[in-house]
C-alpha cells in the first residue's frame, strides 16, 4: 500500500494530482477499443499523478518511488490502445505532459522532450520546410516519446517502414530505476533496448528524430466497386517509385459509406476506398496511372470547393486506427485485429481472408515497408460476437501464416511474436532492478516460467480478482 501522504511530502514542489476522477482519467487510455481489455482494466487506477517539468524532477520521483518501492508507469498523452500507459498495479502515474519543449531543430533532425506533441513539433519544423517522417493518426494529440515507447510504425511507414528500423530514431535520453538513477545515452541498435518496450526499463527524457522534407499533401480517395480490385491498385501505386506517398489504406466496403461520416456523401455503401496521402508534384502522373487503372477518384483535396472541404477530417484520420475508433462511434460492438500479409504473396494472403471471412472481418489494409519491401498490415474490422469466436478467427489467421499482433493483450509479448524480448529483458534487469516500472507489461520479466504453448492468455496477478 502507497504511503501517500509520505510520497506527497517527500515530492513537495512537483506537480501532483490526486482527485480520484482525474488520477482515473489519467490512468486510462483506448483500452476500450477491445471488449476483453475493457472488461478486464475497466476498474485500474493510480494513487497519484505526478507530472515533472525536466529530467531532474523525473530523476527526483524514480528516486523517491524506489526507495519506498512504489509502481511507476509512464503516460504520455494516453492514446495508446491496449492498456500499455495503465498502472495495473496502482502507484503513480507519470505524466510526461508538462515536459514538453522542442530543444533544437536543425537540417535533417530535431530533438524534443518527451511530452512533446507530435503536431506542435511539425508545427516548428515545417517553418524550414521539414517535418517529421512517421506519426500515428493521432498525430494532433500523441507525444513523442509515447509514439516511440508504444508505437509501431503509421503515417509515413509506405516511405520510412516503422519506428524500430534502424534510422528512423536517432537518439534516446533515458533515465533508470534505481537507488541513484542512470542518465543514459542510446543510439544504434542500443535503442532497441527500450523502443516499443511500453516504459517497462527506463523512462525518456529526450529524443532526437530525423527530418523529411515537408509536402502540402493532397488527400485523395479512390473508389473500387470490389475490394480485391481496390487492394490491387494500392499495391500497384506502393509499387511505383516514381511516386511520393506518406499514406496507401485500402478499406472494404461498406466500413467507408457507414463510418467514414463526414466523406458519407462521396462514397457509395458499395464501394470499397483506397485513402492516399500525395505529394502535390505527383498527381499529375497519379491521376494518368488511376485511369489507365480504372480507378474512380472520389475525392481530392487540391480540387475541392471549401465547402466540400468544410467539416472534413484530413484522410490521416481515417487511417490506421482511427479507422476503428470512427466505427467504434457508429456501432460500439466491433473491434479489430491487427495482422501482417507478407510480401511476396501479400495480395494472395488478402484473398484468402478476405474470401474466408467475408462482412464479419471487413478488411482494412495500411500499405507499408517491412524489410525494405512493400507488405500489407491489416488492421481489419471484426464485427465482435464473443470472445470463443475472436481467438477462433485469430487462430485461423495463423493458421493461414497471418501473423496477429493481438490488441487484445496488454502484455509486450502477447501483443507482439508471443517471445521473450531478450534485450529489452537484460536491460530490465540493470536499469529497473526491482521491478516497478509499468508491473504487469512484459511476461518475461513477471513470470519467466510462463508456458506459451498453452495459448492461455497471461493474467498479471494484481487483476485476477477482478477479472475473474
Amino acid at each position: 500500500m502507497t504511503d501517500i501522504a509520505r510520497l506527497k511530502s517527500a515530492l513537495d514542489g512537483i506537480r501532483i494530482e490526486d482527485n480520484p476522477a482525474i488520477v482515473k482519467q489519467k490512468s486510462r487510455d483506448f483500452f476500450w477499443y477491445s471488449p476483453i481489455l475493457k472488461r478486464e482494466l475497466d476498474h485500474v487506477t493510480a494513487d497519484l499523478v505526478l507530472s515533472p517539468k525536466d529530467e531532474a524532477e523525473v530523476i527526483r520521483v524514480l528516486r523517491t518511488c524506489y526507495e519506498m518501492e512504489v509502481p511507476v508507469t509512464p503516460r504520455g498523452t494516453g492514446t495508446g490502445n491496449y492498456g500499455q500507459a495503465m498502472p495495473l498495479a496502482g502507484g503513480v502515474v507519470l505524466s510526461l505532459a508538462d515536459f514538453n519543449g522542442l530543444k533544437s531543430v536543425s537540417r535533417g533532425r530535431a530533438v524534443a522532450e518527451p511530452g512533446a506533441v507530435l503536431a506542435n513539433i511539425d508545427r516548428e519544423t515545417r517553418k524550414g520546410e521539414q517535418e517529421l517522417r512517421l506519426h500515428p493518426s493521432t498525430w494532433a494529440t500523441a507525444s513523442i516519446a509515447g509514439f516511440i515507447a508504444g508505437g509501431s510504425g503509421g503515417i509515413g511507414s509506405i516511405n520510412w517502414g516503422g519506428l524500430r528500423d534502424i534510422g528512423n530514431v536517432l537518439r534516446l535520453r533515458v533515465v533508470t530505476m534505481e537507488e541513484n538513477p542512470r542518465v543514459l545515452e542510446l543510439t544504434g541498435w542500443e535503442l532497441h533496448k527500450v523502443m516499443h518496450a511500453y516504459g517497462t526499463n527506463g523512462i525518456i527524457t529526450e529524443v532526437e528524430i530525423p527530418l523529411d522534407a515537408a509536402y502540402d499533401w493532397v488527400d485523395v480517395i479512390v473508389g473500387a466497386d470490389d475490394y480485391m480490385r481496390a487492394v490491387a491498385i494500392a499495391d500497384h501505386l506502393a509499387n511505383r517509385d516514381g511516386l511520393l506517398f506518406k499514406e496507401i489504406a485500402t478499406v472494404a466496403a461498406p466500413v467507408p459509406h457507414d463510418y467514414f461520416l463526414r466523406h458519407q456523401k462521396f462514397i457509395r455503401r458499395d464501394q470499397s476506398v483506397i485513402l492516399l496521402m500525395v505529394a502535390p508534384h505527383a498527381m499529375d502522373p497519379l491521376m494518368a496511372l488511376l485511369g489507365r487503372e480504372k480507378g474512380e477518384v472520389l475525392y481530392r483535396s487540391d480540387t475541392a470547393s471549401a465547402e466540400e472541404k468544410k467539416g472534413l477530417p484530413p484522410v490521416y484520420e481515417l487511417a490506421w486506427n482511427h479507422t476503428t475508433l470512427r466505427g467504434l462511434r457508429v456501432d460500439p460492438t466491433i473491434t479489430y485485429l491487427q495482422t501482417l500479409h507478407r510480401s511476396p504473396g501479400h495480395r494472395d494472403s488478402v484473398r484468402r481472408m478476405t474470401e474466408m471471412f467475408g462482412d464479419e472481418v471487413p478488411g482494412h489494409l495500411e500499405f507499408i515497408r517491412f524489410d525494405g519491401n512493400v507488405c500489407a498490415a491489416g488492421l481489419p474490422i471484426v464485427r465482435y460476437t464473443g470472445d470463443e469466436r475472436l481467438n477462433e478467427i485469430i487462430r485461423i489467421h495463423e493458421d493461414n501464416g497471418v501473423p496477429v499482433f493481438n490488441p487484445h493483450r496488454y502484455t509486450l509479448e502477447e501483443g507482439g511474436m508471443k517471445q521473450t524480448d531478450e534485450v529489452q529483458l537484460a536491460f530490465k534487469r540493470e536499469a529497473d532492478p526491482k521491478g516497478l516500472l509499468n508491473p504487469g507489461k512484459m511476461i518475461a520479466w513477471e513470470n519467466p516460467d510462463f508456458d506459451w504453448k498453452t495459448s492461455k492468455t497471461y493474467l498479471f496477478p494484481g487483476l485476477q480478482p477482478a477479472a475473474e
